[in-house]
């Protein structure tokens, strides 16, 4: 009996440590904390993440989706990942979606604060 509690409890342990260390991280990231109008803190958003973000990298907005101008977006967002008015942008949920104005897919996702 002793064998089988002293299995199942390092099974317990094992797999406890699965998920953490099994985490897959993408290429967005995520501000943790802002100061005077800056972010000061990042961390890289994991697939589990950027999934509850909304709408993915390859997303297809489509040619008649209402898309904003980059003048309405948070000009901290603007300057510190140097978005261009070249491409088309999505400002929904709390993060801006960089869209490809010819294929209109989404290529980048950032998080506003």
């Amino acid at each position: 009996m002793t064998k089988v509690l002293l299995t199942l409890g390092a099974a317990a342990v094992a797999l406890s440590a699965v998920p953490a260390a099994a985490q897959h991280y993408t290429r967005h990231t995520a501000c943790d904390q802002w100061r005077h109008g800056r972010c000061v803190s990042w961390h890289r958003m994991t697939r589990r993440e950027a999934r509850a973000a909304g709408y993915r990298v390859g997303y297809d907005f489509g040619p008649n989706y209402s898309y904003v101008d980059i003048g309405s977006l948070p000009q901290p967002v603007v300057t510190r990942y140097h978005l261009r008015p070249t491409f088309r942008y999505v400002n929904e949920n709390g993060y801006v979606y960089v869209v490809n104005p010819n294929t209109y897919r989404v290529v980048r996702v950032i998080s506003v604060p």
